[in-house]
């Protein structure tokens, strides 16, 4: 069921993981307007503190929300380039927390003051953003497929049914009716 809900069984080409990408930015960009908007009407900008947008529920939600999309449209690319979004997510994920961690530790390796990773975790980052807009996918015919659909299978290959019995004929799969 996972795999339905997060896209981890769905394939993106690289134009709709583009344009989808680029939807989703502006469709960020509304929410956390109309978000700030809400927040500056009711108190002034003075007041308004960074710990207490973390008691947002509509900034979490939004974030919530931002996160799950995000993650769904890169699981449906990395799926398309013919990668495993079980293992590429997960290490990927794992590789920043090292950076986080080395940033922190040795702070002369991490970018700046308030930047909490380095520049091997950005370089990493800016690598993996470049396969996932222009890495070409798996399918080699160029034409677009329906990410929910499974691929058809190949004509020229036989079925199982027909090499279980050649298999147990040891000869050829023959039809039974010629």
């Amino acid at each position: 069921m996972l795999g339905f809900v997060f896209g981890l069984n769905a394939r993106l080409g690289r134009l709709h993981f583009f344009l989808a990408t680029v939807v989703l930015a502006i469709v960020m960009t509304a929410i956390c307007f109309a978000i700030a908007m809400a927040a500056l009407r009711t108190t002034s900008p003075s007041m308004v503190h960074p710990e207490d947008l973390t008691r947002n529920w509509a900034i979490i939600a939004a974030v919530v929300f931002f996160g799950v999309v995000t993650f769904t449209l890169q699981s449906m690319r990395i799926r398309d380039i013919g990668w495993d979004p079980v293992c590429v997510i997960p290490a990927w994920i794992a590789l920043m927390i090292v950076d986080h961690v080395a940033a922190g530790r040795f702070s002369a390796w991490a970018i700046g003051q308030e930047h909490q990773g380095t520049m091997l975790g950005g370089l990493v980052n800016l690598a993996l953003l470049l396969a996932l807009t222009f890495w070409p996918g798996a399918d080699n015919e160029g034409s677009y497929t329906n990410p929910f659909e499974p691929p058809a299978r190949a004509a020229g290959k036989p079925s199982t049914s027909d090499q279980r019995l050649a298999r147990v004929s040891q000869g050829t799969a023959r039809p039974t009716w010629s």
